[in-house]
């Protein structure tokens, strides 16, 4: 099996496993018990905050636990904006994962609006366009939210400089994370960002936790009540052992960051596009344009269907995807694609491969021998 998939979720480190077993097994108190057992993992648990926080650059209790990012993402969008109940506009971009997406139409049922910010070529926001929205709007934003990293092409926007535009204007600034959080050094410190929304599994920690930082000074209303947990902002007993699974992660992700495995990776991503684009006529790279996360190609096939490509890359062992996993078995080409101004032609032909640290040459060298004859047997059958 050659997995191309690590957007949607990756292996989890050994040593990941490793310590959630020994948390189910040693750890398994619950970490708001007075007793000394209760205690004991209550230590276990801010270790692992301090972990989470040494990667992201912020203070360990900025940091909220939660079920992973698609709770983080509701819990900044609806905690945020409650907290600022007059402001009822939310600026966001057209190109936003899912876990946005739908809360802001929710939000917008209840009264609220959304407005898209334009991008540029290749899925840049337009930060003039920005800047003239934040006028006009300013008295009634109530949050701007925009991803970090995009999670099917890996482009990524200039965050830093749009919070501190954000900050000039006194409205809150949430980023989701998901796709940029272990992939690229981030130091929350020296930004004007309000809060940050990451999934575990993302950077090969455990699934079903994940976190929210919202920084010292921004307001948030808890949303999920029942308990005085992770400081009265997220009721519910802790999952102690995949934060302390997460908190590993974090570690090892810091590590990563501070060794020559980026470059790597970036080098066999590289390899990958640029000789599909060479061995495949008519191949398009998808945000191209913009600077991009190092793992993730975004690559259109003009006329061909995404589904039926990863089919047959299936039955060759390649695992691969046409965007969000969310979306998967959808006959619709990807909206983010067509929200960035990709034909239809192509957005329809258009398949996701993202590598991971633990991606091997040999892998791409396979990969490399089983994907154009792919391609070029499917483009065989088109009507001439």
């Amino acid at each position: 099996m050659i997995y191309l998939d690590n957007n949607a979720t990756t292996q989890p480190a050994e040593q990941v496993v490793d310590a959630m077993l020994q948390a189910q097994r040693q750890w398994w108190a619950n970490p708001s018990s007075v007793h000394r057992f209760g205690q004991q993992v209550r230590g276990q648990v801010e270790m692992a905050r301090e972990e989470l926080a040494d990667l992201l650059g912020c203070k360990s209790r900025e940091i909220i636990f939660t079920s992973g990012a698609t709770e983080s993402n509701n819990l900044a969008l609806r905690g945020m904006t409650a907290a600022r109940p007059d402001r009822r506009i939310i600026l966001t971009t057209a190109i936003e994962h899912s876990a946005i997406r739908e809360p802001c139409e929710h939000l917008a049922e209840q009264g609220y609006r959304f407005v898209h910010v334009p991008l540029l070529t290749g899925g840049l926001v337009d930060t003039d366009a920005f800047a003239q929205l934040l006028n006009e709007h300013a008295d009634d934003l109530g949050l701007v939210s925009v991803h970090w990293a995009n999670n099917e092409t890996g482009v990524i926007q200039p965050v830093e400089q749009l919070a501190v535009m954000c900050k000039e204007k006194g409205v809150p600034f949430h980023t989701d994370a998901t796709q940029s959080a272990g992939k690229i050094p981030i130091d929350l410190a020296s930004t004007a960002i309000s809060a940050l929304s990451l999934a575990g599994h993302k950077f090969h920690g455990p699934r079903g936790v994940g976190a929210l930082v919202v920084r010292s000074g921004a307001r948030l209303v808890p949303q999920q009540r029942g308990g005085p947990q992770e400081r009265e902002r997220r009721g519910g007993t802790e999952n102690s052992p995949g934060i302390i699974g997460l908190g590993v992660a974090a570690q090892l992700a810091g590590e990563y960051l501070a060794s020559d495995e980026p470059a790597r990776v970036a080098s066999l991503r590289d390899r990958l596009e640029n000789t599909l684009l060479q061995r495949i006529d008519g191949a398009v790279v998808n945000g191209v344009e913009a600077p991009r996360t190092s793992n993730t190609t975004n690559i259109g096939f003009p006329h061909l269907e995404s589904e039926a490509i990863l089919i047959l890359l299936s039955e060759k062992q390649v695992c691969a995807s046409a965007g969000a996993a969310c979306s998967s078995g959808s006959l619709e080409p990807s909206p983010v694609l067509l929200a960035m101004g990709v034909p239809e032609p192509v957005a329809h032909g258009s398949i996701r491969l993202s590598l991971s640290r633990f991606t091997t040459e040999q892998e791409i060298d396979q990969a490399l021998e089983i994907i154009p004859p792919a391609i070029e047997r499917l483009q065989a059958t088109l009507p001439q």
